[in-house]
C-alpha cells in the first residue's frame, strides 16, 4: 500500500481520537503507578483479624457490609454498601482527613474504565489505538534520526510489542473475555463479611488483601501474593484461588507488581510521547505555509519597493 496513503490514515486516525486518548493515556499513567505502591505491605498488626473484625463491628453494628477495600497508600479501610465513613488504620477512628492519594487514584479508575460513561468512545478510541499501531508498522522501517520525527518513529518501534499489549488486552476486558472458563457455582448463603475476613486471616496475611466483596453470590477477595494480584473465593470451604484473568492481569500492571507496574510507567509515557510528537508534527505542517507567507511579507515590507 502507497506510504502516503497510509500516513495520511495514520495521523487522521489519532487526530480523530486524540482528545479520548488524552485522557484515557493520562489516567492510564496514574494507575501505573497503583500496583507499586500498593503492593507495599501495611504493618500487620494495624490489619489483623481481630482488628478489623473488630473494627467492622463498631462501625458496621447492623452488619449491613457486604464488602471492604483497604487501601495502603492511605492506610484507610472503607466498609462497601453502608453509609459508614472510611477508617484511619493508624488510629481505628473515622478519618478525619482525605485520602488524596486514594481519591486520584479512584477517579482514574473510574475515567479510565468508563471515560465518563461513555463506553461507545472508550471502545472505539481504544479501536483506534490498535488501528494506529497496525497502520505504524506497515509503513515499514523507519529512518532513525535526531529530530521529533525521529524520536517519534524509534520510541514506537523499539517498544511495539508493550505499545500493542496495552490496548489489545483492554479489548478482551471490554469484550469480557478474561481465558478463566466457567467461574464456580455461587454458595447457597454467602459468607458474612466478618467470618469472610476470619476465614482469609487463616491462610493470608490480611496486609495484602486489597478488597473483599459479594459478587454474583461469591464472596471474592483480592489479595497480593509474591507480587500478584489474584482473585479468591471464599466460602465456608476455606479460602481458594480462582484461575488467572490475564487480561486483567496483563493491563493493570499485577503480574509481578514493581517489574509490571514499572513496564506499564513505561508503556503510558511512550504512548503519551507519542501522541504529543505526532500532535506538534501535525502542528507545524499545518503552520508552516502560513508561517512561510508571513516571513515572505516582512520581508518584502523591510527590503521596500524596488525602483
Amino acid at each position: 500500500m502507497n506510504n502516503a496513503l497510509l500516513l495520511k490514515l495514520h495521523r487522521w486516525t489519532s487526530l480523530v481520537f486524540a482528545l479520548p486518548l488524552i485522557v484515557v493515556l493520562l489516567t492510564g499513567l496514574i494507575l501505573s503507578f497503583e500496583p507499586i505502591v500498593q503492593d507495599r505491605a501495611l504493618d500487620p498488626a494495624l490489619v489483623n483479624a481481630d482488628r478489623v473484625t473488630s473494627l467492622i463491628q463498631r462501625f458496621d453494628p447492623d452488619g449491613r457490609a457486604r464488602g471492604l477495600s483497604i487501601s495502603a497508600v492511605g492506610q484507610r479501610l472503607q466498609l462497601q454498601g453502608t453509609p459508614a465513613p472510611a477508617i484511619d488504620l493508624v488510629t481505628g477512628e473515622a478519618a478525619t482527613t482525605s485520602d488524596v492519594a486514594g481519591s486520584v487514584i479512584l477517579w482514574s479508575r473510574r475515567t479510565h474504565e468508563h471515560l465518563f460513561d461513555q463506553e461507545w468512545l472508550l471502545i472505539a478510541s481504544t479501536i483506534g489505538m490498535v488501528a494506529i499501531m497496525i497502520i505504524g508498522t506497515l509503513m515499514g522501517l523507519p529512518r532513525l534520526r535526531n529530530s521529533l520525527a525521529g524520536w517519534h518513529k524509534g520510541m514506537a518501534w523499539f517498544t511495539i510489542p508493550l505499545l500493542l499489549l496495552s490496548p489489545i488486552t483492554a479489548l478482551f476486558m471490554l469484550s469480557g473475555i478474561t481465558f478463566q472458563g466457567a467461574p464456580p457455582a455461587a454458595a447457597a448463603k454467602p459468607l458474612p463479611l466478618i467470618e469472610a475476613v476470619r476465614a482469609i486471616a487463616q491462610s493470608h496475611d490480611l496486609a495484602k488483601l486489597t478488597s473483599l466483596r459479594n459478587r454474583g453470590g461469591r464472596v471474592m477477595a483480592r489479595i497480593y501474593e509474591d507480587g500478584e494480584l489474584r482473585a479468591y473465593t471464599v466460602s465456608a470451604d476455606g479460602v481458594a484461588p480462582l484461575p488467572r484473568n490475564w487480561p486483567r492481569l496483563l493491563h493493570e500492571g499485577n503480574w509481578w507488581t514493581l517489574l509490571s507496574g514499572s513496564l506499564n510507567v513505561i508503556t503510558s509515557v511512550v504512548l503519551i510521547g507519542l501522541l504529543g510528537t505526532g500532535l506538534v508534527m501535525w502542528g507545524r505542517r499545518k503552520l508552516r505555509p502560513r508561517n512561510r507567507r508571513a516571513v515572505d511579507v516582512g520581508r518584502g515590507a523591510a527590503v521596500g519597493p524596488v525602483s
